[in-house]
């Protein structure tokens, strides 16, 4: 019973839900944005370029809906460091799972994304959206 009330504490169903598909929306941010870039950019520049631009959108959809917080820059770059071990997350599980363990590239970006997902909503619900109200 303690897992379970744990599990409903840290991961309030709709804050979940709507950080879920904020991250869709974020998703397909990043594609097209990147491709928008890529344009006038070298690929792995776009690439970084969308990541970024999309990150910012994605910050100002969750401050409004998913964690009901007043936008400011000191959320925005610890927001954007929650974003590091996500990052980092996933690379490693696209390299174990398609590079170490052969599996096919949808089968190891679909294994990082679900990996990847609940790390980043506590980091973002403790680190980025903690208790916080002196901003």
């Amino acid at each position: 019973m303690k897992i379970i009330n744990w599990i409903k504490r840290v991961f309030p169903f709709y804050k979940f839900i709507s950080f879920i598909l904020i991250g869709v929306v974020n998703t397909v941010n990043a594609v097209l944005l990147s491709w928008l870039y890529s344009s006038f950019l070298h690929a792995n520049m776009a690439f970084v370029a969308g990541y970024i631009t999309s990150n910012i959108i994605s910050y100002i959809l969750n401050s409004i809906f998913t964690f009901k917080e007043k936008l400011s820059f000191n959320c925005y770059i610890r927001f954007f460091i929650s974003y590091i071990p996500n990052f980092l997350i996933q690379n490693a599980v696209v390299f174990l799972v398609h590079n170490m363990w052969k599996k096919p590239e949808l089968a190891a970006y679909a294994a990082a994304a679900i990996l990847s997902v609940p790390i980043t909503f506590l980091l973002l619900s403790m680190f980025t959206f903690g208790r916080r109200k002196s901003e």
